[in-house]
């Protein structure tokens, strides 16, 4: 249960963690390996990317639903084969990556992993069991389904965020319900990765920040580009940031004395 056990091996650094938000990328590159590889050469250790699965099961580093915004391809994911897909280039250069290139390419890398829709659940679970990715894997989904439906199928427990729906129920009740109550409310999460704001709601404040802690749940945010921003959220207390100025959030950290 969230609050009485160590923090999960992928979770567990003396420093915030710094969050390549889709790679990192200047040029649209956005969920290529291209953009992975450059954050992991800025220092990065922890990736963060999306799953969407092809009409016939292959699971795809790639955030949309759809190639129109990002490649030089069209057509909805879930119901295209492969064999069309792997045609598409990001910013019409770079292929989209698989799950299973991903993996392959950055073999000392830390995944944290959306699931976007119901076809990458069992992929993403397979590929954990896999290549044993247990300690460094963190899934997160918008749907308490999709995120469940992935940690029922694995062997080992691996970190996990919240859904939309119990991260609202969560910040409905955290400032009032009984701390045992809200340890069962959130047995199966160990980091609350949220926006600064919700609906116009500032969610993320020295007092959320505290009672996260007080209940052994981390806190991550996404996402951030202003240094001065990274700044604040770091003097909040806050366990990790999610960017897509990966270069910035380095110079930040080491700036502070927490990176080499």
């Amino acid at each position: 249960m969230s609050g009485t056990n160590a923090p999960k091996p992928f979770l567990d650094s003396p420093v915030p963690l710094v969050m390549a938000h889709r790679g990192f990328s200047r040029d649209g590159l956005e969920n290529s390996l291209v953009a992975f590889n450059a954050a992991l050469d800025l220092g990065c250790r922890y990736v963060e990317t999306d799953l969407n699965t092809t009409a016939d099961g292959v699971a795809l580093a790639f955030h949309d639903s759809t190639l129109e915004r990002t490649t030089d391809r069209k057509g909805i994911i879930a119901q295209l084969p492969y064999s069309e897909v792997k045609k598409a280039r990001i910013g019409g250069r770079e292929p989209i990556p698989t799950l299973e290139e991903l993996i392959a390419a950055l073999p000392g890398a830390r995944f944290n992993i959306d699931v976007k829709d119901g076809g990458s659940v069992a992929p993403l679970a397979a590929a954990i069991e896999n290549h044993g990715l247990h300690e460094r894997v963190c899934v997160a989904s918008f749907s308490e389904k999709r995120r469940r439906a992935v940690l029922s199928r694995l062997s080992r427990p691996v970190a996990s965020s919240p859904g939309i729906r119990l991260l609202a129920a969560y910040f409905l009740m955290e400032s009032w319900l009984p701390r045992a109550l809200l340890l069962r409310l959130m047995q199966d999460v160990d980091v609350l990765q949220i926006p600064t704001h919700y609906r116009g709601v500032k969610i993320v404040t020295p007092a959320t920040v505290r009672r996260a802690h007080g209940l052994g749940l981390k806190v991550h945010i996404w996402t951030i580009n202003e240094p001065a921003h990274m700044e604040r959220l770091l003097d909040l207390g806050v366990d990790g940031i999610m960017t897509d100025r990966a270069d910035l959030l380095v110079d930040v950290m080491r700036r502070r004395g927490l990176l080499a």
